[in-house]
């Protein structure tokens, strides 16, 4: 297997969230043991992720999202619909947040066997990660604090040529929702966007799906395909 370095970061990622099946997880375990580069970025997602399962406080998790996890499978058969036009600061916070801690404390609880360790690069200020309406993980936002974003995308989206996948956040209901940077169509990037104050702990991101060269109100306005609530990694 070859890749380049964002699809190699992107793999670690997966891996360590325990999103990848059986066969998929199995050829990485048979890989980490001859390639040096995908065993650094596998070391470093854990390093990146560890701390927020420090952090976690418990919250109940239903029957049917624990299975998902467990098997490693998003469900794909009944998904709820996006949502249309929604505010990046809707009334939905609390639902959202509960999905994110139990999905992610989930995913975390699958991978405490990994033993690898690196020494520490740069870290994230702070780590969100973004689900879908129907709890399942889309994507992970890195927000560096010096207007530097890592956005990983977790799942395949689909982006029509008129469409753009854009990045938002949400400082402070003063501030409003502010754009992070576009994707170009459904892959990870390193966003360099606005100067903005410090990301807070439970600071939203979310992505939406928008006009091609994204959203002219400066306000996000097509359907949100994945939010979440960030963690502060120390």
């Amino acid at each position: 297997m070859t890749g380049s370095r964002e699809d190699v970061l992107s793999l670690a990622d997966e891996y360590v969230l325990g999103l990848l099946d059986a066969g998929e997880a199995a050829a990485v375990d048979a890989r980490i043991e001859h390639d040096a580069a995908l065993r650094a970025a596998v070391a470093a997602s854990r390093e990146r992720f560890l701390p927020l399962d420090t952090q976690l406080a418990p919250a109940a998790v239903d029957d049917g999202l624990w299975r998902r996890i467990e098997e490693s499978l998003p469900a794909r058969g009944e998904s709820a619909p996006v949502p249309q036009s929604a505010p990046a600061n809707d009334n939905r916070r609390s639902g959202w947040r509960l999905a994110a801690l139990s999905s992610f404390a989930a995913t975390l609880l699958l991978t405490a066997g990994l033993v690898w360790s690196l020494g520490r690069t740069v870290e994230p200020v702070v780590i969100a990660v973004l689900l879908n309406e129907a709890g399942e993980v889309q994507a992970v936002v890195e927000d560096f604090g010096n207007d530097t974003a890592n956005v990983r995308l977790l799942s395949a989206f689909e982006v029509p040529a008129d469409k753009t996948i854009q990045v938002w956040t949400l400082p402070s209901r003063e501030l409003g929702p502010v754009s992070l940077g576009l994707l170009d169509g459904s892959r990870s990037a390193r966003l360099e966007g606005p100067t903005l104050p410090d990301p807070n702990e439970d600071q939203l991101y979310e992505l939406t799906l928008e006009q091609a060269g994204g959203s002219t109100s400066g306000r996000p306005t097509g359907p949100i395909l994945a939010k979440g609530f960030a963690k502060a990694v120390h």
